[in-house]
């Protein structure tokens, strides 16, 4: 017997790396208002993960990462509600071109460095599933908030 096909929503996050520093941004649009999380953002159709990711990181930080330099460190697998799931692919980007810039004022608050040993408080909690995956070398994957 099989069920329903998932349709899941693709997203792409970017752990970008400056040393022990990684870029965060603070949430200022109505999902997370004021919480942060790392670059991110949904793949287009037809789009390979990789252009995905640095494609949301150019388009809300203003830098240029070349997709092949990005490197697969975790996967989480998100249940947002009854009718939603996610699966979320983190990349490690430690080398890239330019200054972080809030090119998405309207989403975005602010952008922030954070040293990997002191992160913010208030990480909104499916990205920071990812981010701990990755952080704590807790293999390659994660389901979260599923029962």
């Amino acid at each position: 017997m099989s069920g329903t096909p998932a349709t899941p929503v693709i997203d792409t996050h970017v752990i970008l790396r400056n040393g022990d520093k990684i870029l965060f941004s603070q949430r200022g649009g109505p999902y997370g208002y004021g919480r942060w999380h790392m670059p991110s953002g949904k793949l287009d159709q037809g789009e390979p993960l990789p252009h995905g990711a640095a494609r949301e990181l150019f388009e809300e930080t203003g830098i240029t990462v070349d997709p092949s330099a990005l490197r697969l460190v975790h996967v989480v697998h998100h249940r947002q509600d009854d009718k939603v799931q996610r699966i979320g692919f983190f990349f490690e980007a430690v080398e890239w071109e330019g200054e972080p810039v809030n090119r998405e004022p309207d989403k975005c608050m602010a952008l922030d460095w954070f040293a990997d040993h002191d992160l913010p408080e208030d990480i909104i909690e499916y990205p920071k599933a990812g981010l701990l995956g990755y952080l704590r070398g807790a293999g390659p994957f994660t389901s979260h908030n599923w029962q």
